[in-house]
């Protein structure tokens, strides 16, 4: 399944075409059937697939857990993935738009998150804040080839655990949190990392992964900051090599520091 699509571009300077070969991100419609049934479309990256729905149905309360899953299968054109479940579901009656790329829908309400972080967390320097922003960066492989891709990662504060890329940012988390489950990396603590803006399904995603700090590149919404707050996660962004904001519950870093 190709991530990226060669095409030819015309580009202007001073007025001047030149014809350019070029590479874009891929988009591509595809379908999540659940015991046979399916249940919606997901316009996504096709690369990590079994992640993304398994993340997707973490996400939204269908699944505890990989020992919930019998098999996952995505067809061999990457239109459709099947997963079976150890026990029958009710597909949600009602999905809702968000505010994420490409579209993203959510059963879940803003209330309606069941956070899995521990109350205590990772405290960070304003060093190490700026040192995981600079390791995102390089976990951007789609990015660097064609632009116009999302990156999320999971750090335990020192390093970069797991990363994953698509054109929407809802669909990295996802992706991210079925990474996690099938493959269930040793973390002490779980910082989210992510080049998308921070809207209130995507923090509603990083609670329920467990992660007490997360880090976006961009700004927060005011309802996800409110989520932030409430759930006891340091909610940053803007995180750049030299500067960080930080929305809420800043102790983390500011402990760490007058430690150092």
């Amino acid at each position: 399944m190709k991530t990226t699509k060669q095409i030819e571009y015309t580009f202007f300077r001073n007025g001047d075409p030149e014809v350019v070969p070029a590479e874009v991100i891929v988009e591509k419609p595809v379908s999540l059937t659940v015991n046979g049934d399916m249940w919606l479309t997901l316009m996504c990256t096709p690369v990590d697939l079994e992640a993304l729905v398994i993340g997707f149905l973490y996400n939204e309360g269908i699944i505890q857990g990989m020992q919930d899953v019998v098999d996952v299968r995505p067809c061999e054109n990457g239109d459709n993935v099947d997963v079976w479940l150890t026990h029958s579901v009710e597909q949600p009656k009602n999905w809702r738009k968000t505010s994420g790329c490409t579209g993203g829908v959510t059963s879940q309400t803003e209330s309606g998150s069941q956070t899995a972080r521990q109350a205590n967390g990772a405290s960070v320097t304003p060093a190490q804040v700026t040192a995981l922003a600079d390791s995102l960066f390089e976990a951007q492989d789609l990015y660097k080839q064609t632009g116009g891709v999302h990156t999320s990662a999971l750090s335990d504060g020192k390093k970069i655990l797991l990363s994953a890329e698509d054109i929407g940012r809802h669909n990295t988390l996802d992706k991210i949190a079925g990474q996690y489950l099938m493959h269930k990396p040793a973390l002490a603590h779980k910082i989210l990392l992510t080049t998308g803006r921070i809207s209130s399904e995507m923090i509603q995603k990083a609670a329920k992964i467990g992660a007490s700090i997360v880090i976006s590149r961009t700004s927060p919404s005011s309802l996800s900051v409110e989520i932030a707050e409430r759930e006891g996660i340091t909610l940053i962004g803007y995180a750049r090599r030299d500067r960080f904001t930080v929305y809420t519950h800043p102790q983390r870093i500011l402990e760490a520091e007058r430690v150092v």
